[in-house]
């Protein structure tokens, strides 16, 4: 019978022959992260358990991104907690504060390959499926059972392939395609069900630029999401990682497959608006002067990002009364940028560049906003006070829009 790519995934995962939508199955876990916020409940609940050891330590992968360096006594016991567990259990793959955010260095690091089921205890896990795989994020008590036992039970999704056609535009980015995805289907039109992005579009996107679709697929209700692997997804992870890995790709006449088209030629950059992702605008639609401008996080934090930004604030200055935050995603861009003057245009430009984490994107502890300022942010939610006050406002943007609208003080499009 024909299937999907999660279908089969799960069913390799599950030691079975085939899975279909909707069934209930126990899948073996290839890959667990959790990080120094999810992971002290998870901590807590695996001890609460009476469980002793875990599963596997070598599946495990702990980083610290969401409050680095400590910015409180709280976060600083968080990571003595973290940091104990990881030499009680003997964990290989710890990654202390200079590492950068744990949905870009899993893939950076070879801990992603295709065909495998990876959980994480943050939601934007499914990130990792742009390489092939069943990503998906999961709450801090059920990762204390996966480490514990090494499996999880799953109820087998259904899929949405978004089949995207056309050639973009100068300026136009991947975060502008997911942006308009959203838009369209809403917060709730993909909701619990494996978002697959295909089509010549996508077959054209770097790695990096497919990570952005699937990092934001549960912005529209996504279990995880996906793209096939091809030519590049091999390269890419061939030359990060040794584990073997199976290539999984969808039948287009499996039951369980809804076919979305979407024809991006004409497609203008995109804006999400407050309070919602899918509140979502093409940038000549917007009049909005703003406070700050966030370049990075898991979404738009890559080389790539940065290369697109410096390439629009080169010989720029930020605008007066705006202020520009740079967080690359991990210590390989950051390296990256420093040896292409990336770093230096940004500062020269007047933006203050901070070393590798997620800053103000979970309302963290750094660049956050204040009541009634206003945010543009390369991020992936823009929920109220996701990024500090309740009373601010959040935009989602591309880098590119992000650069050109730091100069202007205001949302623009670059020309």
């Amino acid at each position: 019978m024909s299937k999907t790519m999660s279908e089969k995934i799960l069913a390799r995962a599950s030691g079975k022959n085939e899975v279909e939508a909707g069934d209930i199955i126990i899948a073996n876990i290839d890959v667990a992260m959790t990080h120094d916020l999810t992971g002290p409940l998870a901590v807590e609940s695996f001890e609460k358990i009476g469980a002793e050891k875990v599963w596997d330590s070598s599946k495990i992968v702990i980083p610290f991104d969401h409050q680095v360096p400590a910015d409180s006594i709280d976060s600083a016991n968080n990571h003595i907690i973290m940091r104990n567990f990881v030499k009680e259990q003997n964990i290989e793959n710890f990654y202390d504060v200079n590492a950068g955010v744990c949905h870009q260095i899993l893939p950076e690091l070879g801990h992603v390959v295709p065909g495998e089921v990876i959980v994480g205890a943050d939601s934007h896990t499914c990130t990792h499926g742009a390489l092939g795989a069943f990503s998906t994020g999961i709450g801090s008590t059920d990762m204390a059972m996966v480490f514990a036992e090494g499996n999880l039970w799953f109820k087998v999704p259904e899929t949405n392939r978004f089949e995207i056609t056309g050639n973009l535009k100068e300026n136009v980015y991947a975060k502008d395609v997911i942006l308009h995805i959203i838009g369209q289907i809403g917060a709730d039109g993909s909701t619990y069900k494996a978002c697959e992005f295909a089509g010549q579009t996508v077959s054209d996107m770097s790695v990096s630029d497919r990570m952005v679709l699937c990092n934001m697929a549960i912005e529209m209700g996504g279990k995880t999401g996906l793209v096939e692997p091809d030519k590049k997804t091999i390269e890419y992870v061939e030359k990060r990682s040794t584990k073997p890995y199976k290539v999984f790709k969808t039948d287009l006449d499996a039951p369980s497959l809804n076919i979305i088209d979407v024809d991006v030629s004409d497609l203008e950059p995109q804006v999400a608006c407050p309070n919602n992702v899918d509140n979502v605008k093409a940038v000549s639609e917007i009049d909005q002067e703003i406070d700050q401008v966030f370049l990075g996080s898991c979404t738009n934090g890559r080389i790539s990002d940065l290369r697109d930004a410096a390439k629009i604030l080169k010989g720029k200055q930020v605008a007066k009364g705006t202020r520009m935050l740079v967080i690359p995603a991990s210590k390989e861009v950051y390296s990256k940028a420093l040896d292409e003057g990336l770093i230096r245009i940004f500062v020269d430009a007047g933006a203050l560049v901070s070393a590798p984490c997620c800053g103000p994107c979970l309302g963290g502890h750094t660049g956050i906003i204040g009541p009634g300022e206003v945010s543009l942010s390369t991020s992936n939610r823009n929920f109220k006070g996701r990024q500090g006050s309740p009373n601010g406002k959040v935009y989602l943007s591309s880098a590119a829009v992000a650069a050109a609208s730091a100069i202007e003080g205001r949302i623009v499009a670059p020309e």
